[in-house]
């Protein structure tokens, strides 16, 4: 079964907004490079909601000429939306229509693949998580303080997590990886 992995950058006090003002500084050593690079080349396919897919189509497809975005580019995205998305711009992409996320998300996972890696925060990840189809939470803490923004994880998100792993580059940041536990072994 294919794992759900959300990697997501966030800044020490918890905002996620224009991640390219603030965390790509940091993400040109080495070790970081790596890290991401590895992440990304055992997933193929990316799941994203729409808002974050239509930001990311605008760039992605323009990336090219190294293997990380070259693997990116190439591989399924899947971009989950209620209303209607110009897919043309990024392909492979495929819609997944809202009403429809859990049961064909639930037929992603039971596909033979690679992982399937989500970017970023939002009612996705909050939908996944609860009906236990997200398998981790790689939060990248960068060693910014933005004081304001959209903020890592939403009122809806409530749920208890296991950490699996903590990963702390010399650059700065430090990745933590979570798993969410299913409702009532985090109840207290």
């Amino acid at each position: 079964m294919r794992k759900i992995i959300n990697s997501t950058y966030a800044t020490l006090d918890g905002f996620i907004d224009n991640p390219h003002e603030w965390a790509m500084r940091y993400n040109n050593a080495e070790q970081v490079m790596t890290y991401a690079f590895d992440l990304a080349m055992r997933a193929d396919a990316l799941l994203l909601g729409r808002v974050t897919y239509e930001g990311m189509a605008q760039a992605w497809p323009n990336m090219g000429g190294n293997p990380y975005a070259d693997h990116l580019n190439s591989i399924t995205k899947y971009v989950v939306a209620s209303q209607p998305v110009d897919t043309s711009a990024w392909n492979p992409t495929e819609v997944i229509p809202g009403a429809d996320l859990l049961s064909s998300v639930a037929k992603l996972k039971e596909q033979d693949g690679g992982d399937i890696l989500i970017w970023g925060t939002g009612r996705l990840t909050d939908a996944l998580a609860g009906a236990g189809l997200l398998d981790e939470y790689r939060i990248w803490i960068y060693p910014v303080l933005k004081g304001a923004g959209e903020r890592l994880f939403r009122k809806d998100s409530v749920t208890s997590l296991e950490l699996l792993d903590t990963t702390a580059f010399d650059a700065g940041p430090t990745i933590l990886t979570y798993r969410p536990l299913p409702a009532t072994a985090g109840a207290a």
